[in-house]
């Protein structure tokens, strides 16, 4: 019994000394956490180091630390905590991502080559003019490289001689120049040219050699003038002086010459935008906060890629494998990701979000969260872009950037109309104006022509005077139709001019046709209405009808629309607008039966406005997210100012102008202008044959609209051609006499 009672007790004892050892708490630490610790530590052995040098009184602990540093390293011992202060700052701050220098791995392989090469090279002079060449008696003195310095330089002068330690020291340290600082041999010949350059100019060799040869060395010295004072413009905008030869060809201006049109300099008219900074942590928390939030809701995936863009980012989920209550193992449905997107918004606190199933060309589903702060997309950084450059179109279209960065372009004569809608406030306005922003920097009034139509009068007015306008921009509603009728005109008188030609295309008119029969280049025509509702309501029918037309027939004649609402309903973006209207962009609406009008998808009723885009080129079955460019009033208000003072007549100059020979058309077309409405003399010859007049006979025989037909009548009542309108809406009468003499101011009988 006692040896089973002690058996008892012993077994009960050595469970408790187990079941205390299970209960010792345990420390998980991450790896982001391991490395901060190691780097406050490395910080904190940097900083006593430093304080251990610069104190006078050491303790046991600090004379114990500084006798080791200095016997190994020498000299180099004071260098040895900033090297190790520098790492600890890193492993600190190694989220901080951009804000950070980036040190690629051969810049710290330079560091440590250089950092040895150092060592022995102050070891050699300190053993030679110390203790007479004893490399050991040096280390042993704590001098020179100390032990590490005194071992490598043992080895080199043991294995290569004097002269060969001097040789590997000097390709050594061309070594670590090339590979922390980049420098190249051909970069240091250089630089030691130039310096001799500047050097041998004041030397008496050259003095005297250039007072014995005075005709040769002239055109030398006229030429090394210039190289030490370049010409760059300045950064202020201050005129620099022209060069002498520029001005002096002053061909002779010839009346009736064509202007020739300069573009602006991009720089002087844009700004460029500023980077954005974005914390590495944050992306893989809320990566990890994904995984886990779809894992728990038995849909599992996994984060395969992010991209981060100016106001969203894209975390690429790859769908995992789940058992399913009969034991088979299926993946994930993509359905179910979509539908659980609310709940992945929840746990990220986002307001928004948005699932793109799948990511065009990718096998992944993308989920958009927006950011924590909007990033600018500014209009210059896309039109400095290579995918800018690389586009071979005569009108191309800086849009902004997508959900990865990168900047999106597009091509308005492949499109070949645009139509833009979304809320008051949701960039729309913005989008039109860095659209013409572009266009104006790429093209001259020769090549490009705008009418632009703005019923509420304060987004396109600003432009009112640039040379590229057609008319004045377009404010009243009654002239809209007026206008929408010449493009009609325009571009059926385009198409007989080309089928008399035997061009295809306009670009094919401009460059085959035009340069072999001598005529001037088409210039492509633009359209821009920013308000489409108030066209609907004012006269739908004729809009309509214009608009369908214009967009079916237009694209050949280099004629392009770019329409703009912000009223996306189905009366006034109409089932024949829309489908004349592949290529459309839709920025934030209120519901999703407004997307579905614009882009016939949901998804726009999820956009974060100001700016945030989706984009559906007529190439694509579905919408890209972009966040559109950003041109500032300032920039604009530069470009038109620009514009508009090379539209302006220039000063008379002192030569004489020298007028072109009269030809016969000429003068025909001299003999057409006089009048001042080209339809005059088909109205005069329609009065005297009715002998009465009015604006509705104007109207139906000339098949011209009200406007027109109420300012000719006016003209001739201001003529004294017809009488004054009569009470009663009757006719006006005619006086053929005044009629004939304004045809025939000669005298002579029609």
């Amino acid at each position: 019994m006692t040896k089973r009672r002690s058996s008892g007790r012993k077994s009960r004892q050595s469970s408790r000394r187990r079941d205390k050892q299970r209960k010792l708490p345990t420390i998980h630490l991450t790896l982001d956490q391991q490395l901060d610790i190691l780097g406050y530590l490395l910080l904190a052995v940097a900083a006593f180091t430093i304080l251990s040098f610069i104190s006078a009184n050491h303790g046991i602990i600090p004379a114990w630390w500084l006798g080791i540093l200095r016997s190994a390293f020498g000299w180099g011992a004071y260098l040895t905590p900033l090297f190790v202060g520098a790492v600890g700052i890193w492993l600190i701050l190694r989220d901080f991502g951009d804000r950070l220098p980036h040190v690629t791995p051969a810049q710290i392989a330079g560091i440590l080559l250089g950092y040895l090469a150092l060592l022995i090279t102050l070891h050699f002079p300190a053993a030679f003019t110390m203790f007479s060449g004893d490399l050991q008696a040096t280390a042993e003195a704590g001098m020179g490289g100390g032990y590490l310095g005194a071992a490598l330089g043992r080895l080199l002068l043991r294995g290569l001689g004097g002269a060969g330690v001097i040789v590997v020291l000097v390709t050594w340290w061309l070594i670590v120049a090339a590979l922390t600082l980049g420098v190249t041999v051909h970069d240091i010949l250089k630089a030691l040219q130039k310096v001799l350059g500047q050097l041998l100019p004041s030397t008496p060799t050259s003095s005297t050699t250039a007072a014995q040869r005075p005709p040769r060395t002239s055109p030398r010295e006229t030429s090394e003038t210039p190289r030490p004072i370049p010409i760059t413009p300045a950064p202020d905008g201050a005129p620099a002086p022209p060069p002498a030869p520029a001005p002096a060809p002053a061909p002779l201006r010839l009346i009736g010459d064509d202007q020739v049109w300069q573009l602006p300099a991009l720089d002087e008219i844009l700004e460029p935008g500023n980077g954005q900074d974005f914390s590495a942590d944050i992306l893989r928390q809320q990566a990890r906060i994904i995984e886990e939030t779809l894992e728990s809701l038995g849909a599992p995936v996994q984060v395969m890629e992010i991209n981060r863009g100016p106001v969203v980012t894209q975390f690429g989920l790859e769908p995992l494998v789940t058992t399913t209550s009969n034991g088979k193992e299926t993946k994930v449905k993509v359905s179910r990701i979509k539908g659980l997107a609310n709940d992945v918004a929840l746990a990220l606190e986002a307001k928004t979000l948005r699932v793109e199933a799948p990511i065009p060309g990718k096998g992944l589903v993308g989920i958009e969260v927006p950011n924590p702060e909007v990033s600018l997309v500014a209009l210059r950084d896309v039109m400095e872009s290579e995918q800018f450059a690389e586009m071979d179109s005569p009108l191309r279209l800086c849009l902004g950037q997508d959900v990865s960065g990168q900047p999106a372009v597009a091509d308005l004569t492949a499109m070949p109309h645009l139509l833009i809608a979304g809320t008051t406030g949701s960039g729309k306005s913005v989008c039109i104006n860095s659209i013409i922003a572009a266009l104006l920097l790429q093209k001259t009034p020769d090549d490009l022509k705008f009418l632009m139509v703005d019923p509420k009068r304060v987004e396109l007015t600003g432009y009112s005077g640039i040379p590229h306008l057609l008319s004045k921009v377009v404010v009243e509603m009654e002239r809209v139709t007026g206008a929408l009728q010449w493009v009609l005109r325009e571009m059926d008188g385009r198409y007989r001019h080309f089928s008399e030609a035997g061009a295809t295309h306009i670009r094919d008119y401009n460059e085959r046709i035009a340069p072999n029969l001598g005529e001037k280049r088409l210039p492509y025509i633009v359209v821009i209405i920013d308000e489409l509702a108030d066209l609907m309501m004012m006269a739908p029918q004729e809009t309509e009808r214009s608009l369908c037309r214009i967009a079916q027939m237009a694209r050949a004649t280099g004629i392009h629309l770019v329409i703009a609402t912000q009223r996306p309903s189905v009366d006034v973006v109409t089932g024949l607008i829309k489908a004349n209207f592949p290529a459309r962009i839709a920025f934030n609406v209120a519901s999703s039966v407004d997307s579905r009008v614009i882009l016939d998808m949901p998804g726009a009723e999820q956009l974060l406005g100001r700016g945030d885009m989706l984009f559906l080129p007529p190439d694509a079955p579905t919408p890209l997210r972009l966040q559109g460019a950003f041109a500032s009033d300032e920039e604009l208000r530069r470009l038109v100012q620009y514009w508009k003072a090379q539209g302006r007549p220039v000063s008379p100059t002192t030569e004489k102008p020298v007028q072109r020979p009269l030809w016969e058309d000429m003068r025909k077309k001299e003999q057409s202008l006089q009048f001042e409405d080209e339809l005059l003399p088909d109205v005069i010859d329609l009065v005297l044959r009715e002998q009465r007049a009015s604006i509705s006979l104007l109207q139906r025989k000339l098949r011209i609209g009200y406007t027109r037909a109420a300012r000719i009548m006016d003209l001739l009542e201001r003529k004294g051609i017809v009488g004054p309108q009569p009470p009663g809406g009757k006719a006006r009468e005619v006086f053929p006499q005044a009629a004939r003499a304004l045809l025939d101011p000669q005298g002579g009988k029609r």
